[in-house]
């Protein structure tokens, strides 16, 4: 029995060995001071003219909510800067593709109900793509795939969530599968494309980029970097390809808040999710906030436009209005910030918003450790976990 005592402090050093690196990542972390929530929806943009009405509906909906100091809830918005032009793509009988870009005058009611949010400060915008797609790509699958023909041939302004999903990624050529790779030239071309379109569009720099379907490469934040793009949204992992069942892969490294990338881009992790018309409901949103709160995390709550288009609209809206209020009320602390003003005070260091002191830094620790499955698993069936609770009761 003595011997087995004797042993712990060995197999505890071991396991605080094994995941070093990680441990020692989760403390370097940003810890913030009050629980911060983000509702970050994707997909908006070029595309069908009831954008509009959603888009003043929620406008409308965020407008009722807000926090402490008066501040709104932010919805960042990931724009798509174009759709094909299907007429035009038809008329030159597919020989060519042709798009209608954000600030056609047929998109009209759209970019104006976007700008009416982000004169409120509801809305923020953020670079989500020229295209939801690549463009070569989507031609080529003309050829071979009915459902890809189909869409070109139909909706003058068609929705990009029609085409298959593998198609649905802008950094990798789906044309076959497994993926391959954009040349160099082609991803620089792109992206100062697409930077410049946002630029013109909205008379701002894009400074926070999400790569669609989170599929994206060094390449591609060196190319944004030089373009002025400072933060990347991510799942707290990157994938670089899709693979031969069209599921992303590749790299697949875990990523935190704050590290950073390719062009000194900075990253900030969305991995917490809401999307009604998949069934979440406002209480499945608490919960991420309260966990992520526990962690000094920031919430970024991923959802997406179809939530908010069509039978589902009402019900999404609904969902949200009850998230938010039930959120203010839980929280009397709780702060609405855009994800680019999270990015910016981690850069800078911001005490107002983020923690130096060591206490809450390390019970904030302790929670992220904890989340570690299989670190969390080990440390109980090591009696490791009591050592970390003395050192939690300390740090309350």
């Amino acid at each position: 029995m003595m011997t087995l005592l004797w042993l712990l402090p060995l197999v505890w050093a071991l396991l605080l060995a094994l995941y070093a690196r990680r441990l020692i990542a989760l403390w370097l972390e940003t810890v913030w001071r009050y629980p911060v929530l983000v509702i970050e929806s994707d997909d908006w943009g070029a595309g069908a003219l009831p954008q509009a009405a959603a888009l003043d509906a929620l406008r409308t909906l965020l407008n009722h909510h807000c926090d402490h100091t008066g501040r709104h809830p932010v919805m960042t918005l990931g724009i798509v800067l174009a759709i094909a032009d299907t007429e035009a793509i038809r008329a030159a009988a597919g020989r060519e593709y042709l798009r209608i870009a954000l600030d056609d005058a047929r998109l009209a009611p759209v970019l104006a109900a976007l700008r009416a949010g982000i004169v409120e400060g509801v809305f923020s915008p953020q670079l989500h793509g020229m295209e939801h797609y690549w463009p070569a790509a989507v031609m080529a699958a003309t050829q071979t795939d009915k459902r890809v023909a189909a869409w070109l041939a139909g909706d003058a302004l068609p929705h990009t969530e029609d085409l298959p999903s593998r198609l649905q990624s802008r950094w990798t050529d789906a044309t076959v599968l497994p993926s391959r790779p954009l040349s160099i030239p082609e991803i620089n071309e792109a992206a100062a494309a697409e930077t410049g379109a946002f630029q013109r569009i909205f008379g701002m720099t894009a400074q926070v980029a999400v790569p669609t379907t989170f599929v994206w490469n060094d390449a591609v934040e060196r190319a944004w970097s030089a373009h002025g793009v400072r933060c990347i949204i991510t799942p707290g992992t990157r994938h670089e390809y899709l693979d031969a069942q069209g599921r992303p892969a590749g790299d697949g490294r875990r990523i935190l808040n704050g590290e950073r990338g390719q062009g000194n881009v900075l990253y900030v992790v969305r991995d917490q999710y809401f999307e009604p018309a998949l069934g979440h409901r406002a209480e499945q949103g608490l919960v991420a906030l309260a966990r992520q709160t526990n962690c000094a995390r920031p919430t970024l709550l991923e959802t997406h436009r179809f939530n908010f288009l069509g039978e589902s609209a009402n019900a999404a809206l609904r969902e949200l209005d009850n998230l938010l209020g039930k959120a203010c009320a839980a929280y009397p602390a709780l702060r609405f910030l855009s994800t680019q003003e999270i990015a910016e005070a981690m850069a800078r260091k911001d005490t107002e918003l983020t923690e130096t002191r060591l206490h809450p830094r390390l019970r904030a620790w302790l929670a992220r450790i904890h989340a570690l499955p299989r670190f969390a698993k080990l440390a109980r069936l090591t009696g490791l976990v009591l050592p970390l609770r003395l050192l939690g009761k300390w740090a309350a």
